[in-house]
């Protein structure tokens, strides 16, 4: 076997490694026959909240075991096939069996990271708001351009995506939107992407010059049933509002929009995609949803910094460049992690940026620090 195999089968088995730990590995057969033996108790729905609990936490067993397996049965499979492909000197078997490999490496890094969402509501679904900042109709503009790439992003992903609340800008774009996300670790992946993105470019409205837009993203998990988040009616005030729309046929012509605003908090929540009674009923889940991440940030004291220095959409708050012009660079604030392919990040190819920073949070260090020690 060639020595540069022999290293992604190396990195193979270190991803492996890690997938058992996760899952406590010595214990992992004994947990699963024990949830398989509360699933067949006849009594287990009479309490419906912790035998929903009991089934998620059982699927999740399921399904790290599952993949675990996969990954360490494909590897020995092509791993023979390399061997008896040198052994009768056939290249062609040796040559789809290496590339078999390397596309295994791909997808043992990503079951590793994922491995690593095991925070509180890592897999919950997630709420994603944009906001346009400072930057006039650039900046509305540019709230659009992430509006696209986040959807794009999700759509890859296979995520289901529905819009909450849209309000146009006054020349272009959108002043601000939000979207739930629901699917599997949506909150886990997503939760780095908190934070203002600046965009540096050619105005594209005229003017011929090089701008310098903001706009903020904010993410917090969808909360589960079972999260019991206990809102006072006399700290919230709900609003109706005609929504504002493109215009045409689907434009609302009744007070069915709602805004739930916060007063302990400041925080404010929109829906207007629905029906009042529905608008009112999402735009509570929001707030709720933003409360639990507050508690969430209270119990973390990194992310609790990093939230309260967040500040305005503006300079030196940004955690992501955007290079259009003069040259064309994505780079992350963070991690250092950088990529020329801007228009690939527009359209949605983020997830080299979301694994950067969920390995810095587990490393406490970035990329590039960590390959300076290594």
């Amino acid at each position: 076997m060639r020595a540069e195999t022999q290293t992604i089968v190396s990195d193979i088995e270190k991803s492996l490694e890690l997938l058992r730990q996760r899952m406590n590995w010595e214990t992992a057969q004994h947990r699963l026959e024990e949830f398989n033996a509360r699933v067949e108790d006849p009594n287990l729905w009479d309490d419906p909240e912790k035998a929903q609990a009991l089934m998620k936490d059982r699927q999740a067993l399921v399904d790290s075991i599952a993949v675990h397996d996969s990954i360490r049965q494909e590897l020995s499979d092509n791993a023979e096939l390399i061997e008896l492909g040198e052994m009768e000197d056939d290249q062609e078997v040796v040559a789809e069996a290496e590339t078999a490999l390397r596309a295994l490496k791909e997808r043992a890094a990503e079951k590793e990271l994922e491995a690593l969402l095991n925070g509180e509501a890592d897999s919950n679904d997630t709420f994603l708001e944009i906001n346009a900042g400072a930057g006039g109709t650039e900046a509305c503009d540019w709230a659009q351009m992430l509006q696209r790439m986040y959807v794009r992003w999700a759509e890859k992903r296979g995520y289901k995506v529905e819009l909450q609340s849209e309000e146009p800008g006054a020349e272009a774009g959108i002043k601000s939107c939000a979207y739930k996300i629901t699917g599997h670790n949506a909150y886990g992946w997503l939760k780095s992407e908190s934070g203002v993105h600046r965009l540096v470019r050619i105005s594209p409205f005229g003017k011929g010059t090089r701008e310098t837009s903001f706009a903020s993203v904010w993410v917090y998990p969808v909360v589960d049933d079972n999260i019991d988040i206990d809102v006072n009616p006399a700290d919230i005030r709900i609003d109706t509002y005609r929504s504002s729309g493109a215009g045409g046929q689907h434009v609302n012509t009744t007070d069915s929009a709602v805004r739930i605003t916060h007063h302990p908090t400041g925080i404010v929540v929109t829906s207007s995609e629905k029906s009042q009674h529905q608008n009112r009923d999402i735009a509570m889940k929001a707030l709720k949803s933003r409360l639990y991440q507050l508690e969430l940030d209270r119990r973390n004291a990194a992310i609790n910094e990093a939230h309260e220095n967040k500040g305005s959409a503006g300079w030196g708050n940004q955690i992501r460049s955007y290079v259009l012009q003069p040259y064309q660079m994505v780079k992350d604030l963070r991690t250092e992690h950088e990529t020329s392919d801007t228009q690939g990040v527009l359209d949605g190819n983020l997830d080299g940026f979301m694994a950067a920073t969920l390995a810095m949070d587990v490393s406490g260090k970035s990329r590039a620090e960590a390959a300076a020690e290594g």
